[in-house]
């Protein structure tokens, strides 16, 4: 079966499901990357300079370890779950998720393992996780609004 072939033959829910990660995917890329273009004057000193405003406020703190701890976590699960299920470059997602952004390449593998799961799995949601999930999304994407406007 080609790449093709199995991305036509996934069930319309693992379709929606891979369009939401993408979207996801695409609003981290120009989140994040709208903040990092302030560190681009002095590229030499990019990843210092980012680092060491990571620890300027107990805020921007509890962020950095927060988001460093869920990476930590997420690279395990990804990479148990690309052996489980064959997905391919797991550690391309990982250190990408360095290099770019961890919210922008997790969503990315998702949809990869989506693609090898969802040939054989149908993904179901009842309506009360349907609406929080909703919920949960406008408000993520009102706070990075608001955080990425500065």
């Amino acid at each position: 079966m080609t790449t093709s072939q199995a991305t036509t033959a996934l069930p319309t829910s693992s379709k929606v499901l891979c369009a939401v990660y993408g979207v996801i995917s695409t609003a981290a890329l120009i989140a994040t990357w709208s903040q990092n273009a302030a560190y681009f004057d002095n590229p030499g000193r990019f990843l210092l300079n980012f680092l060491n405003d990571s620890k300027v406020t107990a805020a921007s703190r509890s962020l950095t370890v927060d988001i460093t701890l869920f990476f930590l976590s997420a690279s395990i699960l990804m990479v148990v779950e690309a052996r489980k299920h064959g997905v391919k470059f797991v550690w391309a997602y990982i250190l990408g998720g360095y290099a770019i952004a961890i919210s922008v390449t997790f969503p990315l593998f998702l949809i990869a393992r989506e693609i090898r799961v969802g040939r054989t799995e149908t993904t179901r949601l009842g309506a009360v996780d349907t609406v929080l999930l909703a919920v949960f999304a406008v408000v993520a994407g009102g706070l990075t609004i608001w955080v990425d406007m500065g």
